[in-house]
């Protein structure tokens, strides 16, 4: 489809994206062919139409001129701005919450993702149905001054929207519950859990096919995976974990996505350690950190609550000598690697393991089957290594820090108490 980039910028806003960033998602979209780029400068946003009428008239212009039959908008538009402009323009519009919303619908594979991404849209156009039933608004049923108003066909089509998103909200329901017996299954085995998070594009699947020996699907372009993926990691100095990948996270992601997608995220929330993948190479390096941090906090994660770990990948790209990697070495909890060229893997990996490593210690304890509650949380901390149920109660051999030592001995205190 014959397509148009357009970017508005804000002479009142300080803007910290990407240029091409919008161009690149643009180019995640199935079917589109991108003609021209087209970047606004605008001294005040138009409540009814969004460009003022001299900046439509020079649109309709290039639209005309190029045969465009798609205009992407690198901006949050309302329903109203976005009816109006297709009606100027005469050709269809989708802002940048629409446009992420049709990438993530080509691509949600699994059961779950697609049900994310319906609700997501369903919710999204939920307050846009004005665009395509503004005729019918009129309508009215029964006779004379005694019949009301009929139900229009805005109100109908509502109507089903809210049955439908009633019905997906009900199934993802079962799938979380899914989702926590998986999870208490888990926390019965000793194995702790990694979460690959960051920037979109950052290189997050690709590592994870390195790390994990996989095969996910990974590929240069914005949103390539959409669905998280976990498999076990064997490491050199420490039990074996399980590795998660994650949707890539993005800036201004629309707020229909993040609660869509909130079953998909509690993965990060519940993880042990989380991995921060990063794209050195990009410009916006430090801007795409923020973003990604921002978003981990809206989740109740900070690097003093859970341990993170930044992995600055894409090395291969850079020409660093070896006093730049020495000095990026000496910086706390970053690793470098190249996942394309699989280097600092080894190190990674390494450093993964002393994360759970440092400080751990082994002891033996036992618990009556009185203090079952107990059990169920060394459990739930996959603290317990293995565990023998003897006459009066269980014997467990724990693996942990002085940190997990000191919470248990208080709670054993509470109880008593």
């Amino acid at each position: 489809m014959q397509t148009c980039v357009v970017r508005p910028v804000l002479s009142s806003k300080l803007d910290n994206l990407d240029f091409t960033e919008f161009t690149k998602l643009s180019e995640a979209l199935p079917g589109v062919k991108i003609i021209f780029e087209f970047i606004i400068n605008l001294k005040k946003v138009y409540p009814g139409t969004f460009f003022s009428s001299s900046k439509i008239n020079h649109l309709k212009m290039k639209i005309l001129n190029k045969s465009i039959k798609l205009l992407l908008i690198d901006y949050e538009l309302s329903a109203i701005q976005q009816r109006n402009l297709e009606r100027e323009l005469n050709a269809k519009i989708l802002d940048r919450t629409g446009l992420i919303l049709e990438i993530f619908s080509s691509r949600a594979l699994s059961r779950e993702g697609v049900l994310q991404v319906e609700l997501a849209h369903l919710n999204y156009n939920k307050s846009r149905l004005v665009r395509s039933w503004t005729h019918l608004e009129r309508q009215r049923g029964g006779m004379g001054f005694l019949g009301g108003p009929g139900e229009t066909q805005i109100e109908s089509d509502k109507r089903a929207i809210n049955l439908r998103i009633s019905q997906i909200k009900h199934k993802l329901s079962k799938v979380v519950k899914t989702r926590e017996i998986h999870r208490s299954s888990r926390n019965k085995i000793p194995f702790n859990t990694v979460v690959l998070v960051g920037y979109t594009n950052s290189g997050k699947s690709s590592l994870f096919n390195i790390l994990t020996n996989s095969s996910v699907f990974s590929k240069n372009m914005l949103f390539a995976t959409l669905d998280p993926k976990m498999k076990i990691l064997e490491l050199p100095l420490s039990n074996n974990i399980i590795l998660s990948d994650t949707v890539g996270f993005i800036s201004n992601l629309p707020t229909q996505l993040i609660k869509a997608f909130k079953a998909t995220l509690e993965e990060v929330v519940n993880a042990d350690c989380i991995l921060h993948v990063r794209d050195i190479s990009t410009n916006n390096f430090n801007y795409q950190s923020l973003v990604v941090y921002e978003i981990l906090e809206d989740l109740g994660i900070t690097k003093f609550n859970k341990p993170i770990l930044e992995v600055w990948n894409k090395t291969d790209l850079l020409h660093l000598t070896n006093y730049d990697k020495k000095q990026f070495k000496n910086q706390k909890n970053v690793v470098l690697v190249s996942a394309k060229k699989k280097y600092g893997i080894e190190n990674l990996k390494k450093q993964i393991s002393e994360l759970f490593n440092n400080s751990k210690f082994q002891e033996k304890i036992f618990l009556p089957f009185t203090k079952n509650n107990l059990r169920s949380w060394l459990f739930d901390k996959k603290l317990v290594l293995k565990e023998k149920v003897v006459r009066d109660g269980f014997s467990l051999l724990v693996s942990w820090n002085e940190i997990y030592k000191n919470k248990y001995l208080k709670k054993i205190k509470v109880k008593e108490n």
